[in-house]
């Protein structure tokens, strides 16, 4: 393992930049302070160690490396997602090819983006969600209203047709134009004012496993790890209910081609968390996680607009209502994911 001198080791560990070292070989040579709180593990245990070893997940493709050890081209890319240990991590990636007496070494540069990241992925997905929203509402009137009228006229034609035989077709309209009619309800979301109460989250979650181990298949598992000291808090329990459920239920789908799999219900505290510019002493945490192959990378960034699906037959409504529901509650849902493991994550206020 290498060692930087002096004056460079406390330059080096006070950079914010996680600053890794590898040889030919692409064993590690040396790492700053922020690589070891980036990794989650000591300069010890990181010694001599490949590189590619200690990353779980990246969406960088570490062949890239191999082509700056051999050709000397540096490579930067503004923003790799990093999981080590299933904790992941968006950084500024950088590769440099250097010296060290006529041997080649890797630099690497690892600077975490993750803060600014989220506030502008969320001020990004706000506007965009803002502006969808109004699109699906305008929509929805638009198709809302002829289907009033389609609807009458079919009842009307029901009473005049003087063949029951006939009115097998009439029924066929009207039973599609009421499905219409509730597709087109559930794109406008909510319509009732949330009727707020004390109640304990995990009441909720308990409610919602339940709900889902009916029909739960076999091989699929669900686990709580629930943190007791939550206190309650003003909720619409059916509103958050309806939240997690749809949550879960595509858990459930994601893991179904498997045949088995696990999901798990975890609730902690967070302290002093943004949430659309406020800031919160105390948060309620929910991480639904499952097992399963991950969402597909071209829905990430869209992941909770009305009508995305990643699954055959499914309607892309339930993210998009679950998200709406949280917000109704001064909350943000978060997502991560790679294969093998996907996490929702859930932020309530708690205490301002």
């Amino acid at each position: 393992m290498l060692e930087a001198s002096g004056i460079n080791r406390i330059m080096l560990d006070n950079m914010v930049t996680g600053i890794i070292l590898l040889d030919k070989e692409q064993a590690v040579q040396y790492v700053n302070t922020a690589t070891e709180q980036l990794l989650g593990q000591s300069k010890r245990r990181l010694a001599n160690q490949p590189f590619p070893s200690l990353i779980s997940h990246t969406t960088l493709n570490l062949d890239i490396l191999n082509d700056v050890l051999e050709h000397g081209q540096s490579f930067t890319d503004s923003e790799v997602t990093v999981v080590v240990d299933n904790k992941p991590a968006m950084v500024e990636f950088s590769a440099t090819r250097i010296l060290n007496k006529a041997e080649p070494l890797l630099l690497l540069e690892l600077k975490p983006i993750d803060q600014q990241k989220k506030i502008s992925q969320e001020v990004h997905q706000h506007v965009q969600q803002q502006a969808a929203k109004e699109l699906v509402r305008g929509l929805a009137h638009e198709i809302k209203n002829p289907l009033g009228g389609l609807r009458g006229a079919a009842q009307l034609l029901d009473r005049e047709l003087p063949d029951e035989n006939l009115k097998e077709f009439t029924n066929i309209i009207i039973e599609q134009a009421d499905r219409l009619r509730n597709l087109v309800d559930r794109l406008l979301g909510p319509q009732r004012l949330a009727e707020r109460e004390l109640r304990n989250i995990h009441s909720v979650l308990e409610k919602v496993r339940q709900l889902v181990e009916l029909e739960l298949p076999e091989g699929i598992t669900i686990e709580r790890d629930y943190d007791p000291s939550i206190p309650d808090f003003e909720i619409d329990h059916e509103q958050l209910q309806q939240a997690f459920l749809n949550i879960v239920k595509n858990a459930v789908q994601a893991l179904k081609p498997r045949g088995e799999g696990h999901i798990q219900l975890v609730t902690r505290t967070a302290h002093q968390v943004n949430i659309a510019g406020q800031r919160y002493r105390l948060v309620a945490e929910i991480r639904i996680i499952d097992d399963g192959p991950g969402i597909p990378t071209e829905l990430a960034d869209t992941l909770f607009y009305p009508m995305v699906t990643g699954r055959d037959g499914g309607t892309g409504l339930g993210l998009s209502i679950s998200q709406n529901l949280i917000n109704q509650h001064k909350g943000r849902i978060d997502c991560a994911s790679w294969p093998g493991h996907t996490e929702f994550v859930i932020h309530l206020p708690l205490r301002k």
